[in-house]
């Protein structure tokens, strides 16, 4: 009679999930040593996975890529960011009317920036087609809603692209770095402009929320 092969382990599955969630921790906690020590420049895969302990392989499989290594960094404050603005309190939460929230959401947006700017720079190097990054895609939604909340009926898909980019972190980073611009100088800059495009495309009578 045959012997019966063992019944696989119902714990094996979830193991190989905490082992890899242990990883991907080990790895980020690492990443920030470095970062916070030498820079986000400095952060090579081969230097990282000596300094996590880990195969360079392993980096991949948790992240996929330097992109991605870069994107969980910053993960957590971006998360916030999101609910701040979708279900927070005014002026960038929902109680707010729709032309506050818009200038809040652009400076928030600044100064998240401003911290996270470093990071997002020095994974921009990789091919990553920033249009499609969900965390842009969803400040471009949010944006947009607002813009015809605002009373914007033409030409909306431009003037998105128009608020957006000057928010893009190599952007803010440029303009601390070498323009030498204060935060307060680059808010207030973008927020003129938003007011201005918003009062040349939208209905008189919401402009002046």
């Amino acid at each position: 009679m045959p012997t019966p092969r063992p019944l696989p382990m119902a714990t094996a599955q979830p193991r190989a999930r905490r082992d890899a969630a242990a990883n991907a921790d080990r790895i980020l906690a690492a990443a920030r040593a470095v970062i916070e020590r030498d820079g986000a420049a400095a952060l090579t895969m081969d230097g990282l996975a000596a300094c996590a302990g880990v195969g360079k392989g392993t980096i991949f499989r948790a992240f996929g890529s330097r992109s991605g290594l870069f994107a969980a960094l910053t993960d957590d404050a971006e998360r916030a960011f999101q609910r701040s603005f979708l279900s927070g309190p005014p002026p960038l939460g929902p109680d707010a009317p729709p032309l506050e929230r818009l200038l809040a959401y652009g400076a928030a947006r600044v100064r998240l920036f401003a911290i996270h700017g470093p990071l997002l720079r020095a994974g921009s190097s990789d091919t990553v087609d920033k249009f499609r990054v969900p965390a842009r895609e969803v400040s471009a939604t949010h944006v947009r809603m607002l813009l015809r909340q605002c009373g914007v009926r033409d030409g909306v898909e431009v003037l998105v692209e128009a608020l957006l980019g000057p928010l893009d972190a190599e952007v803010t980073q440029h303009l601390i770095a070498e323009r030498g611009l204060t935060l307060g100088e680059i808010v207030g800059g973008w927020q003129h402009a938003a007011r201005a495009m918003v009062a040349a495309r939208s209905e008189p009578e919401v402009t002046g929320q």
